[in-house]
């Protein structure tokens, strides 16, 4: 059975850990080689080796993506090293504290959206400005953002969270429209509750972990291994005619 994303070079930001370590795992297995950034160099080429003792192809790179420079040198290091830039998934975020809009420190605010904004429009940018330069693959180039169902809805206890995570559903959106006929394809994924660290903060008690895990129509969290899955389909060349879709990976959250 042919590998979905065979012989294309992928970048996954925030590859160092939960939904990020998934995809360049699964991008790997799936036939493409990676580029895995993240702010934590060590934890990057951990990634980078789980790919390698996998059978695929990886190397690590250190990034922050609120730095231009940095994500300027991202890119550069991918064509340097793999010659192109077919896929990207722009992952990486930060919750920010669990508060009121009443009581959430601007700090924090600044942060979040910082990171969670910023960071996409600069990697964004970057790999646009790549793509635009070579021949696109079959099904056309693909960008990927990490969104969340707090985009899609309120999060009144997140909501600079929330806030920006809109911000990444309505950027993706504009670029799909901008690009599309240049053969770029851009989409996001919307997970609800996934099993990582990143969710902890949400969780008061046991009590609060269970009543969250009840909101989902499938009655578990999600796993990063399905967002990852998703990510990888909608860079492939199955998924040719999607494109500014914020695909709902949600466990029937929202349903």
């Amino acid at each position: 059975m042919p590998r979905q994303v065979d012989g294309r070079v992928a970048l996954v930001t925030g590859a160092g850990s939960g939904i990020g370590r998934a995809t360049a795992l699964r991008f790997g297995a799936e036939g493409a080689r990676v580029v895995v950034a993240d702010i934590v160099l060590q934890a990057g080429e951990e990634t980078a080796r789980l790919v390698q003792d996998a059978g695929g192809e990886a190397l690590a790179v250190r990034v922050d993506v609120t730095d231009e420079d940095s994500v300027r040198s991202m890119v550069e290091f991918t064509v340097s090293r793999y010659g192109r830039l077919d896929c990207a998934h722009n992952n990486a975020g930060i919750l920010g504290p669990v508060a009121e809009m009443t009581e959430y420190p601007r700090a924090d605010y600044d942060q979040v959206i910082s990171v969670n904004v910023t960071g996409v429009w600069l990697c964004m940018q970057a790999e646009l400005r790549q793509m635009l330069t070579q021949d696109p693959p079959q099904g056309g180039h693909s960008i990927v953002n990490t969104a969340s169902v707090a985009g899609l809805v309120g999060s009144p206890t997140i909501p600079a969270y929330s806030a920006s995570k809109h911000a990444v559903v309505g950027m993706t959106n504009s670029a799909a429209r901008g690009y599309g006929k240049r053969g770029i394809r851009v989409n996001s994924v919307c997970p609800a509750l996934v099993d990582t660290p990143l969710a902890q903060p949400l969780f008061e008690n046991a009590e609060s972990e269970e009543r969250m895990r009840l909101r989902q129509a499938v009655g578990r969290f999600g796993d990063v291994e399905e967002i990852a899955s998703t990510v990888v389909w909608l860079s492939s060349g199955d998924a040719s005619f999607i494109t500014g879709t914020p695909m709902r990976v949600d466990g029937g959250a929202l349903a």
